[in-house]
């Protein structure tokens, strides 16, 4: 039985086989082989290239290098671009396609700042090339400079309004510009917040509550918390502090992240040292009860003050505030968090106010 299926005849080879094809072909050769230095063919070849009138020389390289964009072998096109600009054609319009081919090559290997010296170039070769103008906007676009896009674009649809590749990216540059545009105001928004957040906790501190504020000396902070007005507070007038409780005893301390500053030093020490709760382990002596303690602070002028259980933060910043006419006096803020020391009552609590006292007097 005779056979009904079509006879294949020989199929097409894809491009990129074709151009590989050609890198063995001695006039098409990108680097020539070690073995082929003192080929006679492949001099006579070399020769040929660059035989003929500039322009000419410029249009085969400009064709080599059409064939290798064509198969996305970019490199190897803007090479022969390259040799063709570099060949000095006298024709203008040979020159300005040379260029901007060579600047379709660097957009698609995103040699950005490239592209924009070629296209700026033709441009000035042609003051209506289409191609200079959209690939300049293109590059312009992926270095995130709209608004110079966009002023690209419109400036090619004054000599060439149907482009409708240039009408695409001129609305696309216009919408990223939109956004960034948008982003710029939402940043400045929030500086401007941050800054008038910062300008009424400093008044805030230094009007109200005799605070004495001691940055670290590297301007910097170590503290992941920091005083803030309280957000339910819509009147901006309570605040709300992080404050280290330290026990001396036993170098050791807690962090009371957000202590409102209402609320009484009662209420933390309920909830840190609770009467029927086992002692921290590092309470040996089980000392560290709510009513067997008590509380210190001690003010920038190097005074101590006994804080009571049923104080707030509020009542510890009056007594802690300088009388008139004498110098300025407060609590430290050091790094954005407040001290307080906190000792069992009693022998222990003796031993570190004497301690206190003679440090005191000794540094002054």
């Amino acid at each position: 039985m005779v056979s009904t299926a079509p006879l294949l005849g020989p199929q097409p080879l894809p491009v990129e086989d074709k151009l590989t094809a050609f890198d063995t072909v001695p006039l098409f050769m990108k680097s020539l082989p070690e073995d082929a230095v003192d080929d006679p063919i492949v001099g006579a070849l070399q020769s040929l290239a660059f035989e003929g009138t500039p322009d000419e020389i410029a249009q085969n390289f400009k064709e080599q290098g059409n064939d290798y964009f064509k198969g996305k072998r970019h490199r190897e096109a803007l090479g022969f671009y390259t040799q063709g600009i570099d060949a000095k054609p006298q024709d203008p319009v040979i020159l300005e396609a040379l260029l901007c081919n060579r600047a379709a090559c660097n957009l698609e290997l995103k040699n950005y700042g490239t592209v924009l010296k070629d296209c700026s170039k033709a441009i000035l070769i042609n003051t209506r090339s289409s191609k200079a103008h959209y690939r300049s906007a293109a590059a312009l676009m992926a270095l995130d400079r709209f608004e110079e896009a966009i002023d690209c674009c419109n400036r090619c649809l004054q000599f060439d309004h149907g482009n409708k590749d240039i009408h695409v990216l001129r609305d696309k540059a216009t919408q990223r510009q939109a956004t960034k545009d948008k982003a710029e105001r939402e940043r400045q928004e929030r500086i401007r917040k941050e800054t008038e957040q910062k300008r009424r906790l400093r008044e805030a501190f230094k009007v109200e509550r005799n605070l004495v504020v001691i940055p670290r000396a590297d301007g910097s902070s170590s503290n992941p918390y920091s005083p803030a007005f309280d957000a339910e507070d819509p009147a901006y007038s309570t605040l709300i502090f992080p404050v280290f409780f330290l026990y001396p005893q036993y170098a050791t301390s807690d962090v009371i992240s957000h202590f409102v500053e209402d609320t009484p030093f009662s209420a933390h020490l309920a909830t840190m040292f609770p009467p029927e709760a086992p002692a921290p382990e590092w309470d040996r002596s089980a000392e560290y009860v709510t009513d067997k303690l008590t509380l210190y602070a001690m003010t920038y002028r190097k005074r101590l003050l006994k804080v009571g259980k049923k104080m707030t933060l509020k009542d510890v910043f009056k007594t802690a505030g300088n009388k008139d006419g004498e110098p300025k006096d407060g609590l430290e803020l050091k790094d954005g968090s407040l001290t307080f020391v906190v000792v069992p009552k009693g022998d222990v609590e003796k031993r570190w106010v004497d301690e206190f006292k003679k440090s005191r007097d000794h540094a002054s």
